[in-house]
Protein backbone atom coordinates (compact mmCIF):
# COMPACT_ATOMS: atom_id res chain seq x y z
CA UNK A 1 0.00 0.00 0.00
CA UNK A 2 1.10 3.44 -0.85
CA UNK A 3 0.73 6.91 1.47
CA UNK A 4 -0.76 10.02 0.10
CA UNK A 5 -1.14 13.00 2.20
CA UNK A 6 -2.40 16.40 0.90
CA UNK A 7 -2.41 19.22 3.08
CA UNK A 8 -4.95 22.06 3.77
CA UNK A 9 -3.51 24.33 0.52
CA UNK A 10 -4.31 20.94 -1.87
CA UNK A 11 -8.25 21.00 -0.45
CA UNK A 12 -8.79 24.45 0.26
CA UNK A 13 -11.52 24.40 -2.43
CA UNK A 14 -13.15 22.89 -5.28
CA UNK A 15 -10.73 23.26 -7.79
CA UNK A 16 -8.45 21.92 -5.47
CA UNK A 17 -10.58 18.80 -4.64
CA UNK A 18 -10.70 18.06 -8.45
CA UNK A 19 -7.19 18.89 -8.72
CA UNK A 20 -6.82 15.92 -6.20
CA UNK A 21 -8.91 13.73 -8.37
CA UNK A 22 -7.17 14.79 -11.24
CA UNK A 23 -3.14 13.49 -9.44
CA UNK A 24 -4.88 10.00 -8.51
CA UNK A 25 -5.83 9.34 -12.25
CA UNK A 26 -1.96 10.28 -12.89
CA UNK A 27 -0.48 9.13 -9.43
CA UNK A 28 -2.77 5.69 -9.40
CA UNK A 29 -5.39 4.92 -6.52
CA UNK A 30 -5.39 1.78 -5.84
CA UNK A 31 -4.17 0.35 -2.81
CA UNK A 32 -3.53 4.08 -1.69
CA UNK A 33 -4.26 5.47 1.37
CA UNK A 34 -5.24 9.06 1.60
CA UNK A 35 -4.33 11.29 4.81
CA UNK A 36 -5.99 15.13 4.79
CA UNK A 37 -5.86 17.66 6.21
CA UNK A 38 -8.90 20.40 7.03
CA UNK A 39 -9.77 22.52 4.15
CA UNK A 40 -7.31 25.66 3.67
CA UNK A 41 -7.16 28.12 6.53
CA UNK A 42 -10.31 25.97 8.73
CA UNK A 43 -8.19 25.00 11.76
CA UNK A 44 -7.84 28.90 12.09
CA UNK A 45 -11.38 29.63 11.89
CA UNK A 46 -12.12 27.05 14.25
CA UNK A 47 -9.83 28.53 16.73
CA UNK A 48 -11.56 31.57 16.30
CA UNK A 49 -14.96 29.48 17.08
CA UNK A 50 -13.08 28.20 20.26
CA UNK A 51 -11.75 31.88 21.20
CA UNK A 52 -15.71 32.67 21.08
CA UNK A 53 -16.89 30.04 23.17
CA UNK A 54 -14.51 30.63 25.86
CA UNK A 55 -15.36 34.62 25.47
CA UNK A 56 -18.84 34.31 25.48
CA UNK A 57 -18.96 36.22 22.64
CA UNK A 58 -22.59 36.97 20.89
CA UNK A 59 -19.98 35.89 18.24
CA UNK A 60 -20.10 32.67 18.51
CA UNK A 61 -22.56 31.79 16.56
CA UNK A 62 -21.67 33.84 13.44
CA UNK A 63 -18.40 32.46 13.75
CA UNK A 64 -19.88 28.91 13.19
CA UNK A 65 -21.77 30.20 10.53
CA UNK A 66 -18.41 31.46 8.77
CA UNK A 67 -17.11 27.97 8.65
CA UNK A 68 -20.31 26.17 7.93
CA UNK A 69 -20.45 28.77 4.89
CA UNK A 70 -16.98 27.83 3.39
CA UNK A 71 -17.82 24.70 2.94
CA UNK A 72 -21.30 24.75 1.84
CA UNK A 73 -20.10 27.23 -1.26
CA UNK A 74 -17.78 23.97 -2.18
CA UNK A 75 -19.86 21.50 -1.88
CA UNK A 76 -22.25 23.40 -4.22
CA UNK A 77 -19.31 23.80 -6.84
CA UNK A 78 -18.59 20.40 -6.63
CA UNK A 79 -22.20 19.05 -6.84
CA UNK A 80 -25.00 19.67 -9.44
CA UNK A 81 -27.50 18.72 -6.81
CA UNK A 82 -28.20 19.55 -3.70
CA UNK A 83 -29.88 15.90 -2.69
CA UNK A 84 -26.41 14.89 -2.94
CA UNK A 85 -25.63 12.84 0.14
CA UNK A 86 -22.40 14.90 0.60
CA UNK A 87 -24.59 17.83 1.76
CA UNK A 88 -26.22 15.62 4.61
CA UNK A 89 -23.15 13.94 5.91
CA UNK A 90 -21.30 17.69 6.28
CA UNK A 91 -24.88 18.86 7.92
CA UNK A 92 -24.54 15.70 10.15
CA UNK A 93 -20.78 16.99 11.12
CA UNK A 94 -21.80 20.07 11.98
CA UNK A 95 -24.67 19.07 13.81
CA UNK A 96 -22.29 17.09 16.25
CA UNK A 97 -20.25 20.57 16.49
CA UNK A 98 -23.24 22.32 17.24
CA UNK A 99 -24.36 19.79 19.78
CA UNK A 100 -21.10 19.65 22.08
CA UNK A 101 -21.04 23.70 21.76
CA UNK A 102 -24.17 23.65 23.62
CA UNK A 103 -23.80 20.61 25.75
CA UNK A 104 -19.95 20.54 26.59
CA UNK A 105 -19.42 20.77 30.71
CA UNK A 106 -15.19 20.79 30.85
CA UNK A 107 -13.70 24.36 31.04
CA UNK A 108 -10.23 22.23 30.00
CA UNK A 109 -9.12 24.53 27.03
CA UNK A 110 -7.06 21.87 25.58
CA UNK A 111 -9.95 19.65 25.98
CA UNK A 112 -12.18 21.72 24.19
CA UNK A 113 -9.72 23.01 21.40
CA UNK A 114 -9.19 19.12 20.28
CA UNK A 115 -12.70 18.04 20.30
CA UNK A 116 -13.77 21.07 17.98
CA UNK A 117 -10.81 21.47 15.80
CA UNK A 118 -11.36 18.35 14.68
CA UNK A 119 -14.41 18.87 12.79
CA UNK A 120 -11.71 20.65 10.25
CA UNK A 121 -10.50 16.71 9.33
CA UNK A 122 -13.59 14.94 9.66
CA UNK A 123 -15.62 17.42 7.26
CA UNK A 124 -12.79 17.90 4.71
CA UNK A 125 -12.52 13.77 4.63
CA UNK A 126 -16.28 13.32 4.43
CA UNK A 127 -16.23 15.94 1.54
CA UNK A 128 -13.07 14.26 -0.48
CA UNK A 129 -14.77 10.84 -0.25
CA UNK A 130 -17.91 11.66 -1.32
CA UNK A 131 -16.70 13.88 -4.85
CA UNK A 132 -13.88 11.20 -5.29
CA UNK A 133 -17.56 8.45 -5.50
CA UNK A 134 -19.21 10.66 -7.01
CA UNK A 135 -16.31 10.60 -9.78
CA UNK A 136 -16.48 6.93 -9.89
CA UNK A 137 -13.96 5.76 -7.87
CA UNK A 138 -15.00 3.43 -4.59
CA UNK A 139 -13.70 4.71 -1.35
CA UNK A 140 -13.78 3.71 2.28
CA UNK A 141 -13.97 6.35 4.67
CA UNK A 142 -12.24 5.79 7.67
CA UNK A 143 -12.80 7.60 11.20
CA UNK A 144 -8.84 7.83 12.44
CA UNK A 145 -9.83 8.51 16.06
CA UNK A 146 -10.71 4.25 15.67
CA UNK A 147 -7.12 3.85 14.64
CA UNK A 148 -4.77 6.44 15.99
CA UNK A 149 -4.77 5.83 19.99
CA UNK A 150 -3.39 7.97 21.95
CA UNK A 151 -2.69 9.57 25.99
CA UNK A 152 -4.79 12.50 27.02
CA UNK A 153 -2.31 14.77 26.69
CA UNK A 154 -4.47 16.90 24.75
CA UNK A 155 -3.16 19.00 21.31
CA UNK A 156 0.02 17.19 21.79
CA UNK A 157 -1.02 13.82 22.32
CA UNK A 158 1.32 10.59 22.03
CA UNK A 159 0.78 7.64 20.39
CA UNK A 160 0.09 4.20 21.78
CA UNK A 161 1.73 2.32 19.03
CA UNK A 162 1.06 -1.29 20.20
CA UNK A 163 -2.56 -0.49 20.45
CA UNK A 164 -2.61 1.86 17.62
CA UNK A 165 -0.69 -0.86 15.32
CA UNK A 166 -3.30 -3.43 16.40
CA UNK A 167 -6.21 -1.07 14.93
CA UNK A 168 -4.61 -0.41 11.59
CA UNK A 169 -2.57 -3.62 10.40
CA UNK A 170 -6.33 -5.22 11.24
CA UNK A 171 -8.84 -3.25 9.94
CA UNK A 172 -6.92 -1.27 7.00
CA UNK A 173 -8.05 -2.96 3.83
CA UNK A 174 -5.93 -2.80 0.63
CA UNK A 175 -7.32 -2.75 -3.04
CA UNK A 176 -9.41 0.25 -2.45
CA UNK A 177 -9.05 3.92 -1.64
CA UNK A 178 -9.31 4.52 1.71
CA UNK A 179 -9.56 8.37 2.87
CA UNK A 180 -8.82 9.36 6.70
CA UNK A 181 -7.80 11.99 8.40
CA UNK A 182 -4.68 13.62 9.61
CA UNK A 183 -3.84 15.38 12.82
CA UNK A 184 -6.16 13.41 15.08
CA UNK A 185 -6.44 10.21 17.49
CA UNK A 186 -8.44 9.50 20.57
CA UNK A 187 -7.43 8.22 23.80
CA UNK A 188 -8.96 5.51 26.23
CA UNK A 189 -11.74 7.59 26.95
CA UNK A 190 -12.27 7.91 22.90
CA UNK A 191 -12.48 11.38 23.67
CA UNK A 192 -10.45 13.34 20.29
CA UNK A 193 -7.16 14.24 20.99
CA UNK A 194 -4.50 15.67 18.05
CA UNK A 195 -0.86 15.36 17.52
CA UNK A 196 0.27 18.87 17.65
CA UNK A 197 -0.08 21.47 14.69
CA UNK A 198 1.04 20.21 11.32
CA UNK A 199 0.69 16.63 12.19
CA UNK A 200 -0.81 15.27 9.36
CA UNK A 201 2.60 14.54 8.02
CA UNK A 202 3.06 12.52 10.93
CA UNK A 203 -0.56 10.46 10.83
CA UNK A 204 0.70 9.21 7.00
CA UNK A 205 3.91 7.95 9.00
CA UNK A 206 2.40 6.20 11.49
CA UNK A 207 -0.16 4.45 8.66
CA UNK A 208 2.48 3.77 6.29
CA UNK A 209 4.42 2.07 9.59
CA UNK A 210 1.95 0.42 11.14
CA UNK A 211 0.84 -1.41 7.43
CA UNK A 212 4.26 -1.74 6.12
CA UNK A 213 4.14 0.77 3.56
CA UNK A 214 5.55 0.88 -0.36
CA UNK A 215 6.00 4.70 0.20
CA UNK A 216 4.60 7.67 1.55
CA UNK A 217 4.05 10.77 -0.79
CA UNK A 218 3.66 14.40 1.43
CA UNK A 219 1.46 16.07 -1.86
CA UNK A 220 2.33 20.42 -1.53
CA UNK A 221 2.51 23.54 -3.76
CA UNK A 222 6.08 23.38 -4.03
CA UNK A 223 7.98 21.32 -6.33
CA UNK A 224 9.66 19.45 -3.37
CA UNK A 225 12.05 20.08 -0.62
CA UNK A 226 14.05 23.38 -0.88
CA UNK A 227 16.92 24.63 0.60
CA UNK A 228 15.29 27.32 1.75
CA UNK A 229 11.64 28.86 1.99
CA UNK A 230 11.18 30.83 -1.30
CA UNK A 231 8.87 33.47 0.68
CA UNK A 232 12.14 34.43 2.34
CA UNK A 233 15.45 34.09 -0.16
CA UNK A 234 15.48 34.57 -3.91
CA UNK A 235 16.76 31.78 -6.12
CA UNK A 236 15.70 28.77 -3.50
CA UNK A 237 16.97 25.46 -4.92
CA UNK A 238 15.51 21.67 -5.45
CA UNK A 239 17.08 19.42 -3.00
CA UNK A 240 16.93 16.38 -5.59
CA UNK A 241 17.82 13.39 -2.69
CA UNK A 242 18.20 13.75 0.98
CA UNK A 243 19.22 10.95 3.48
CA UNK A 244 16.80 9.89 6.32
CA UNK A 245 19.46 11.29 9.11
CA UNK A 246 19.61 14.78 7.09
CA UNK A 247 15.89 15.34 7.00
CA UNK A 248 15.81 14.42 10.07
CA UNK A 249 18.10 17.70 11.08
CA UNK A 250 16.24 20.08 8.67
CA UNK A 251 13.07 19.04 10.32
CA UNK A 252 14.22 18.98 14.42
CA UNK A 253 15.91 23.04 12.98
CA UNK A 254 12.20 23.53 12.31
CA UNK A 255 11.80 23.20 8.17
CA UNK A 256 8.13 23.43 8.04
CA UNK A 257 8.11 21.03 4.50
CA UNK A 258 8.48 17.63 6.49
CA UNK A 259 6.73 17.39 10.64
CA UNK A 260 9.47 16.54 12.78
CA UNK A 261 7.85 13.55 13.68
CA UNK A 262 7.52 12.14 10.27
CA UNK A 263 11.07 11.15 9.49
CA UNK A 264 11.45 8.39 12.61
CA UNK A 265 8.84 6.00 12.21
CA UNK A 266 9.63 6.08 8.10
CA UNK A 267 13.09 5.82 9.26
CA UNK A 268 12.59 2.43 11.32
CA UNK A 269 11.29 0.51 8.52
CA UNK A 270 13.21 2.33 5.49
CA UNK A 271 10.03 3.39 3.79
CA UNK A 272 11.09 5.85 1.41
CA UNK A 273 9.05 9.65 1.28
CA UNK A 274 8.22 11.66 -1.27
CA UNK A 275 7.57 15.35 -1.14
CA UNK A 276 6.00 16.10 -4.91
CA UNK A 277 4.14 18.74 -5.73
CA UNK A 278 0.55 18.32 -6.35
CA UNK A 279 0.50 21.46 -8.73
CA UNK A 280 2.78 19.45 -11.54
CA UNK A 281 2.52 16.14 -9.61
CA UNK A 282 4.73 14.40 -12.70
CA UNK A 283 7.42 16.40 -11.35
CA UNK A 284 10.32 14.28 -9.67
CA UNK A 285 10.48 16.32 -6.44
CA UNK A 286 12.43 15.02 -3.69
CA UNK A 287 13.09 11.70 -2.25
CA UNK A 288 13.96 10.77 1.11
CA UNK A 289 15.55 7.40 1.73
CA UNK A 290 17.71 5.44 3.13
CA UNK A 291 21.62 6.30 2.29
CA UNK A 292 20.90 9.20 0.02
CA UNK A 293 23.86 12.47 0.41
CA UNK A 294 22.14 15.39 0.07
CA UNK A 295 22.41 16.53 -3.83
CA UNK A 296 23.54 18.95 -4.33
CA UNK A 297 26.11 20.07 -0.84
CA UNK A 298 24.62 23.66 -0.69
CA UNK A 299 23.69 25.57 2.28
CA UNK A 300 19.77 24.77 3.48
CA UNK A 301 18.43 27.99 5.32
CA UNK A 302 15.34 27.45 8.13
CA UNK A 303 13.82 29.95 9.53
CA UNK A 304 11.32 30.13 13.25
CA UNK A 305 9.73 33.75 13.29
CA UNK A 306 7.89 35.25 16.62
CA UNK A 307 10.28 33.18 18.93
CA UNK A 308 11.35 34.22 22.60
CA UNK A 309 14.47 34.92 23.14
CA UNK A 310 15.57 34.75 26.89
CA UNK A 311 18.39 35.26 29.32
CA UNK A 312 19.24 34.03 32.67
CA UNK A 313 21.85 35.47 35.24
CA UNK A 314 22.29 34.97 38.69
CA UNK A 315 21.87 37.02 41.31
CA UNK A 316 24.62 36.50 43.21
CA UNK A 317 26.61 36.42 40.57
CA UNK A 318 27.19 32.07 41.26
CA UNK A 319 27.68 29.70 38.76
CA UNK A 320 24.45 28.34 36.39
CA UNK A 321 24.79 24.57 37.07
CA UNK A 322 23.59 21.86 36.31
CA UNK A 323 21.13 21.38 39.36
CA UNK A 324 20.25 24.53 37.86
CA UNK A 325 19.68 23.61 34.09
CA UNK A 326 17.88 20.65 34.69
CA UNK A 327 15.32 23.08 36.94
CA UNK A 328 14.93 25.57 34.00
CA UNK A 329 14.63 23.20 31.64
CA UNK A 330 12.24 21.10 33.88
CA UNK A 331 9.88 24.35 33.87
CA UNK A 332 10.03 24.82 29.86
CA UNK A 333 8.58 21.17 29.40
CA UNK A 334 5.90 21.77 32.45
CA UNK A 335 4.68 24.77 29.98
CA UNK A 336 5.55 23.56 26.90
CA UNK A 337 8.30 25.57 25.69
CA UNK A 338 10.02 24.73 22.96
CA UNK A 339 13.71 25.34 23.06
CA UNK A 340 15.22 25.55 19.78
CA UNK A 341 18.66 27.05 20.63
CA UNK A 342 20.78 27.35 24.17
CA UNK A 343 23.96 29.48 24.86
CA UNK A 344 25.47 29.40 28.28
CA UNK A 345 28.58 30.76 30.14
CA UNK A 346 29.57 30.48 34.03
CA UNK A 347 26.92 32.50 35.29
CA UNK A 348 24.39 33.27 32.69
CA UNK A 349 22.14 31.15 30.16
CA UNK A 350 20.25 31.96 27.16
CA UNK A 351 17.83 30.33 25.04
CA UNK A 352 15.58 30.97 22.25
CA UNK A 353 11.88 29.40 22.62
CA UNK A 354 8.45 28.74 21.01
CA UNK A 355 6.20 29.96 23.36
CA UNK A 356 2.82 28.56 21.38
CA UNK A 357 0.65 27.87 24.33
CA UNK A 358 1.20 31.59 25.67
CA UNK A 359 2.64 30.18 29.17
CA UNK A 360 5.79 32.59 29.79
CA UNK A 361 3.99 34.75 31.70
CA UNK A 362 3.90 31.96 34.40
CA UNK A 363 7.49 30.79 33.61
CA UNK A 364 8.53 34.36 34.21
CA UNK A 365 7.09 34.48 36.77
CA UNK A 366 8.80 31.49 38.44
CA UNK A 367 11.97 32.12 37.03
CA UNK A 368 12.23 36.22 38.25
CA UNK A 369 12.58 34.27 41.96
CA UNK A 370 15.88 32.31 41.74
CA UNK A 371 17.19 34.74 38.36
CA UNK A 372 17.86 38.21 36.53
CA UNK A 373 15.29 37.50 33.63
CA UNK A 374 15.82 39.39 30.26
CA UNK A 375 14.07 38.58 27.51
CA UNK A 376 13.14 39.59 23.63
CA UNK A 377 9.95 38.87 22.22
CA UNK A 378 9.53 38.62 18.38
CA UNK A 379 12.76 37.78 17.35
CA UNK A 380 13.77 35.18 14.45
CA UNK A 381 15.70 32.55 14.84
CA UNK A 382 18.02 31.35 11.38
CA UNK A 383 19.42 27.87 11.11
CA UNK A 384 21.90 27.14 8.20
CA UNK A 385 22.92 23.84 7.63
CA UNK A 386 26.19 23.42 5.63
CA UNK A 387 26.81 27.17 6.67
CA UNK A 388 29.85 29.31 4.64
CA UNK A 389 30.73 32.59 4.71
CA UNK A 390 28.36 33.78 1.92
CA UNK A 391 25.34 32.46 3.63
CA UNK A 392 25.96 33.85 6.93
CA UNK A 393 26.36 37.16 5.26
CA UNK A 394 22.79 36.88 3.33
CA UNK A 395 21.04 36.22 6.58
CA UNK A 396 22.98 38.85 8.57
CA UNK A 397 22.34 41.66 6.64
CA UNK A 398 20.27 44.42 7.37
CA UNK A 399 19.63 42.71 10.50
CA UNK A 400 20.54 43.37 14.53
CA UNK A 401 22.50 39.95 15.29
CA UNK A 402 21.73 39.46 18.76
CA UNK A 403 23.29 35.93 19.41
CA UNK A 404 25.23 33.39 17.32
CA UNK A 405 25.81 30.06 17.78
CA UNK A 406 27.89 27.93 15.53
CA UNK A 407 29.05 24.32 15.38
CA UNK A 408 30.95 22.24 12.65
CA UNK A 409 27.73 21.98 10.78
CA UNK A 410 24.97 24.51 11.78
CA UNK A 411 24.86 28.40 12.45
CA UNK A 412 22.22 29.93 14.05
CA UNK A 413 21.75 33.24 14.38
CA UNK A 414 18.80 35.60 16.35
CA UNK A 415 17.63 38.56 15.47
CA UNK A 416 15.57 41.76 15.16
CA UNK A 417 14.91 43.06 12.43
CA UNK A 418 16.39 46.52 11.99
Amino acid sequence: MRVFKFGGASVKDAEGIKNVYSVLQTAGYEDVLLVVSAMGKTTNALELVIKNYFDKSAELQSSVQEVKKYHNEILLDLFEDENNPAFAAVNTQFADLEYFLAHNKSPNYNFVYDQIVSYGELISTTVLSHFMTHMGIKTQWLDVRNFVKTDSNYRDAEVDWDLTKKNISKNVKGKILNITQGFLGSDENNFTTTLGREGSDYTAAIFAYCLNAESVTIWKDVPGVMNADPRYFENASLLNQISYREAIELAFYGATVIHPKTLQPLQKKEIPLYVKSFINPLLPGTSVAKGADLEPYLPCFIVKRNQLLISLSSIDFSFIMEEHISEIFGLFHQFKLKVNLIQNSAISFSVCVEDKFGNFKDVNAILSKKFKVDFTENVTLYTIRHFDEKAAHTVEENKTVILKQVSRETMQIVTKES
